[in-house]
């Protein structure tokens, strides 16, 4: 995954759910979502939630509870404003954390994990909220590249269903989305 830095992929991760949440209207937050048994407002409330729990692993304590009433607008701006922050700050990007596999810097977490489950979940809202679907390429390939060896893992209960079979043609994004048990 060297396309990227991990500042960027996050970056442009983050900027794509950003316009992608702006752009909910009221009446399809509550729409249903890719998600199984999660509404648009389920899946933003996730992914707030999800740079909740990553910033505690830089900082310690629990994260904010999640709350189903919040304005999800000004919540993301607060939780991405957090992370972007620390990226930017070289001594908190570099700072070791728990990761997936062990111990790893906190860029390197935010960079595969975090922007992962951000664009994947840009995705969901973007289905849920009747908007355009079109994922930043680079992003999704560096995803992608991240993901696909922790193929067996990510099948276990509680991760990715089963994969979707897509043409031999098909582009990256779709190839992402079928890897992860999404209909492209």
């Amino acid at each position: 995954m060297t396309a990227l830095t991990a500042q960027e992929r996050y970056g442009r991760a983050a900027d794509g759910f950003a316009t992608i949440l702006r752009g909910v209207e009221q009446a399809a937050w509550t729409a249903a979502s890719p998600c199984e048994d999660w509404t648009a407002r389920d899946v933003a409330a996730h992914v707030i939630e999800t740079h909740r729990r990553i910033l505690t692993r830089l900082h310690g304590g629990d994260p904010t509870p999640p709350d189903s009433t919040q304005d999800l607008v000004a919540a993301w701006a607060v939780e991405s404003g957090a992370v972007r922050a620390a990226l930017a700050d070289p001594e908190r990007a570099d700072t070791p954390v728990q990761g997936m596999g062990g111990e790893q810097p906190f860029s390197e977490l935010v960079g595969t994990l975090l922007a992962a489950d951000t664009v994947l979940h840009t995705w969901d809202l973007a289905v849920a909220s009747g908007q355009d679907r079109t994922l930043d390429e680079q992003v999704v390939q560096d995803v992608h590249a991240f993901l696909a060896p922790m193929d067996a893992m990510l099948r276990t209960p509680g991760g990715f269903g089963p994969s979707v079979e897509v043409g031999p043609g098909a582009d990256p994004q779709a190839q992402l989305l079928a890897f992860t048990g999404r209909h492209p």
